[in-house]
């Protein structure tokens, strides 16, 4: 069983409030901690910070580095800022471990975010961020009712809309307590004025009728839909929709992923940036222009009591190799990467970058002729779940009802399934995402155009997704982690209690930030 696995069945079984605690526990679900730039004032004349990667981490707090007055330097692998925060847009390349190149065809205005999609609403480091570097911000849609849930064995392969497997769920189940509680069952538990308000809530909930029932009818169809719509004229009539037999819905096991939208970092309303996830690092590189060095692989690190000394190579064409130094570093390199990287730390930092194992997942972006999803099947963004190997589809939350082509997030695959799929070659990959798309939408196999796929693993800036604690290694390794060793301190995703998150990204560079500056103001050496 995975852990999203767990969480929905805590958050059906046992609640929201339930699900959030779980989450916390897992290091899925704390709230951001931003409250503000940090304020670095004092900052010793001269002292210099060399920032190993320009994700969004390494830009963070080298924008705020340079605001106290320190002289600031980034080295970054790739030839562009951001890191995971990452767009493909046509005409884009993108060569991964073993070779293979991929050539992005997408038509103009189109793209698709390999990395990060979405931006939690209190997610507020971020958004500040986006708002003081001018990033316009849209609505991403997480949950859209008339979207599918999917299952190869649940109605004959046949996908479901998500509104109907939510209204008949909760129907029967709302008649199943309004039945308990009629049956004086609860009277040892509450009132009876309390059961009468729990009956009347019922009601309400599960659009039951006057008896209690879930049955066909007005109000039924007002939740899950109709046979036939209502409209004008002679023909205005709607007609009702039949629910599902309660036995149909439990044994679909498509209720497991009603709780989708109630997870604390699902909940609306989320954001994304016009454009392209890419558009925030865009904009950091922007500002940080003449401070980046692009395309420098970092092949050790060294201090001593002077400061820190960085070697590195031409990323393109690896030859000689050049030094740069600062009096302290902060490494945001992933410690998938970093842990393959000569580095005198600490016995205990050492094992610390070492022992965090870094998540598989796969994207998959496809190009259709048109916005099929739309025209023929009126979804407007949102995402569609299944148990196939791509776990979800997703539909593009921008250019709503325009013509023309449009691209999907084809498939969003982890776990064992992410494993197959990076072993494959990227053309495999989207033949796959093709076939397997194809039984939730017949219309894949005439619209299909183009498309590009993006196995982690296999990107050689990062050998993974974003970082994979356990309890355990928290307990054991995180507080090393996060200690400034010497003259170099860490920042990053995987130095926080928000993986895989941007968020984590940015708060975690704000508070090696500042405690790197209490540090040098003072006065404080190795």
């Amino acid at each position: 069983m995975t852990r999203r696995d767990l969480l929905r069945m805590i958050g059906l079984s046992a609640g929201g409030a339930a699900m959030y605690q779980a989450m916390s526990s897992l290091g899925f679900a704390a709230e951001s901690p931003y409250k503000g730039s940090p304020k670095l004032q004092g900052a010793p004349r001269g002292a210099s910070v060399l920032i190993l990667g320009a994700g969004l981490a390494g830009m963070v707090a080298a924008y705020e580095l340079r605001q106290a007055g320190y002289k600031v330097q980034l080295l970054e692998y790739n030839a562009r800022p951001g890191g995971r925060n990452w767009t493909l847009r046509g005409g884009d390349t993108y060569t991964e471990l073993g070779g293979e190149t991929q050539h992005c065809q997408f038509d103009r205005g189109l793209y698709i975010n390999p990395g990060p999609w979405r931006i939690p609403y209190h997610h507020r480091g971020l958004l500040d961020y986006c708002k003081k570097l001018n990033v316009p911000l849209e609505p991403f849609v997480q949950i859209n009712y008339n979207a599918y849930l999917h299952g190869a064995n649940a109605f004959g392969g046949k996908p479901q809309r998500y509104r109907t497997i939510n209204a008949d769920y909760r129907g029967h189940t709302a008649e199943l307590l309004a039945k308990v509680a009629q049956q004086g069952k609860l009277d040892a538990q509450i009132s009876k004025e309390d059961q009468a308000q729990l009956l009347d809530s019922l009601r309400e909930w599960g659009a039951l009728d006057k008896n209690y029932a879930y049955a066909q009818g007005p109000s039924v169809s007002n939740r899950r839909g109709y046979d036939k719509l209502p409209g004008g004229g002679l023909s205005a009539k709607p007609t009702d929709s039949q629910p599902l037999q309660l036995h149909d819905v439990l044994n679909s096991q498509l209720w497991r992923n009603l709780t989708e939208g109630e997870i604390f970092e699902f909940q609306t309303t989320l954001f994304q940036p016009v454009g392209g996830m890419g558009r925030i690092g865009e904009a950091f590189g922007h500002e940080l222009q003449g401070l980046i060095h692009y395309n420098a692989k970092v092949t050790g690190i060294q201090q001593d009591e002077q400061g820190v000394t960085v070697s590195y190579v031409d990323a393109r064409h690896p030859g000689s190799t050049q030094k740069a130094h600062g009096d302290w570093c902060i490494c945001t390199i992933p410690l998938s990467i970093l842990s393959q990287i000569p580095m005198n730390v600490s016995a205990s930092m050492a094992n610390a970058i070492g022992a965090v194992p870094y998540a598989a997942t796969v994207k998959v972006g496809l190009q259709f002729k048109r916005r099929f999803w739309e025209e023929d099947e009126d979804i407007y963004g949102g995402i569609t779940a299944t148990d196939l190997p791509i776990n979800n589809i997703s539909y593009p939350s921008s250019d709503f009802n325009s013509k023309g082509k449009g691209v999907l997030l084809g498939g969003y695959i982890w776990g064992l399934n992410a494993y197959e799929f990076t072993a494959m070659t990227p053309e495999e990959r989207i033949r796959k995402a093709v076939e397997y798309g194809s039984q939730i939408h017949p219309q894949y196999k005439t619209e299909f155009e183009n498309g590009i796929a993006v196995a982690w693993h296999r990107a050689p800036f990062t050998m993974g997704c974003f970082a994979s604690w356990s309890d355990e290694l928290r307990a054991k390794h995180y507080g090393n982690l996060c200690q400034i060793d010497g003259r170099i301190a860490l920042a990053g995703e995987h130095v926080s209690y928000l993986p895989a998150w941007q968020e984590g990204a940015v708060t975690s560079a704000l508070d090696v930030v500042t405690r790197l500056h209490q540090r040098m103001v003072a006065g404080g050496a190795a």
